[in-house]
């Protein structure tokens, strides 16, 4: 079974990609390497429809630091009402329904400083609906 990306992962991606043109996507990725696939990850495809529910966006997307920290708040604030989203994970901090969508420490062993880490639910498969986020234009 061939591995893919679910429509709304690929329909974040597009969004963000629109926004930050220039933007750097060294640590982009979606599908999991060797590594992951000795884990459990969202990075894997699942077992029964090869669908990857999650994707890295390099959080390098403009002049400013701080652009990334707010890209990863705006989506998390979506998340609380788009049931597509299943967390966020962005500079050692995480966001899930678990704490009703607020930061907490991220204690795994990646604090995911070079990019912001969004898993999606299965809701998200084949929904490619566009995301109410909104984003910090680049100054070109």
């Amino acid at each position: 079974m061939k591995p893919w990306l679910s429509k709304s992962a690929e329909q974040l991606r597009k969004q963000i990609n629109a926004t930050y043109l220039n933007r750097d996507k060294r640590s982009d990725g979606w599908i999991g390497d060797n590594k992951h696939a000795t884990t459990k990850s969202d990075h894997n495809p699942d077992g029964k429809t090869g669908v990857v529910r999650a994707v890295d966006i390099d959080s390098d997307l403009d002049l400013h630091k701080s652009t990334s920290i707010y890209l990863a708040d705006q989506i998390r604030q979506c998340a609380k009402r788009d049931k597509r989203i299943a967390y966020v994970i962005h500079a050692g901090k995480i966001a899930s329904p678990i704490l009703n969508w607020k930061w907490r420490t991220y204690r795994g062993t990646n604090p995911h400083h070079s990019h912001i880490h969004i898993s999606f639910t299965a809701n998200g498969d084949n929904d490619s609906t566009p995301f109410d986020i909104p984003m910090v234009k680049e100054n070109n």
